[in-house]
């Protein structure tokens, strides 16, 4: 199966195809609509085969589809329908999300984009969870401060502390086994902050790939809200099947210790009063 990503940021849209080495790309910005990306990937798309299309947004995704205008496009991209402007199956992943993907080697990774925005990924063994921290608030927001818009506005060199001042608190609040800082501005900081590395811009391409790859290592999951409906309600029910023992076993296991007898049938309470 061959697959074409396509990675959609603020001031470009890139994409690769299987098989090929080199990608391409067409400028992005605060005018671009979905019918026009699909109209420019098309067009300079022309003389690669595909079967499958996958899309990085830059903004948050459910069930497989754009929940909120992007930051710094144009509009009209949520309830936009992908598969039928391409005519294939298209999955569409946060762009985060994705080129976190494409740098997983294990455990807990932390990806931090540093593009037009700041974007973010937590992959928890394997399980991959999109974020949206660039818009937590320092004063204004992080993105303010490590975006585009914060190095234009501060300059380099304050916008280098910035960077470290932000990533040393996601750090400390996420606890990571690996830190990954890419997008494209990253090739702007002197040093790395402590405990990263930089990620390569072809990882996005890389995660693209392996969103429709099976059985293949590291294996990644979607999050639960990455997943289409079908799918997403099955891993519910399992998921909160085994919850439920969870808590049953833990409740039990308290009870016993402080010496109260308890039903193990939550619609039975215990006879005996609580302890004054």
């Amino acid at each position: 199966m061959k697959v074409l990503v396509v990675d959609i940021g603020g001031t470009k849209i890139k994409i690769l195809a299987s098989g090929r080495r080199q990608p391409r790309k067409f400028p992005s910005g605060p005018m671009m609509t979905p019918e026009k990306m699909v109209s420019g990937v098309i067009r300079i798309a022309q003389d690669w085969d595909y079967d499958v299309v996958s899309i990085g947004y830059p903004g948050p995704v459910l069930h497989g589809s754009p929940v909120s205008e992007p930051h710094n496009l144009g509009i009209g991209w949520v309830g936009f329908d992908f598969r039928r402007a391409f005519h294939r199956p298209v999955k569409v992943i946060n762009d985060a999300a994705m080129q976190a993907m494409g740098s997983y080697k294990g455990q807990k990774l932390l990806f931090l984009g540093l593009g037009t925005g700041l974007g973010s990924t937590l992959i928890i063994d394997g399980i991959v969870v999109p974020l949206e921290l660039g818009h937590l608030p320092k004063d204004a927001t992080y993105e303010d401060y490590v975006g585009v818009r914060g190095l234009k506005k501060f300059g380099v060199k304050k916008w280098r502390l910035y960077v470290a001042d932000i990533v040393a608190r996601l750090i400390a609040a996420l606890q990571p086994d690996d830190v990954v800082l890419g997008g494209g501005n990253v090739k702007k900081l002197k040093t790395l902050p402590p405990g990263c590395r930089a990620g390569a811009n072809p990882n996005a391409f890389l995660g693209g790939f392996r969103l429709w790859e099976n059985g293949r290592r590291p294996k990644l999951h979607l999050s639960e809200s990455s997943l289409p409906n079908s799918n997403r309600k099955r891993q519910g029910q399992k998921r909160e099947k085994s919850q439920r023992i969870a808590r049953t076993t833990k409740r039990d296991s308290i009870m016993e210790r402080v010496g109260i007898p308890w039903s193990r049938d939550p619609q039975i309470p215990s006879s005996r009063p609580l302890p004054r």
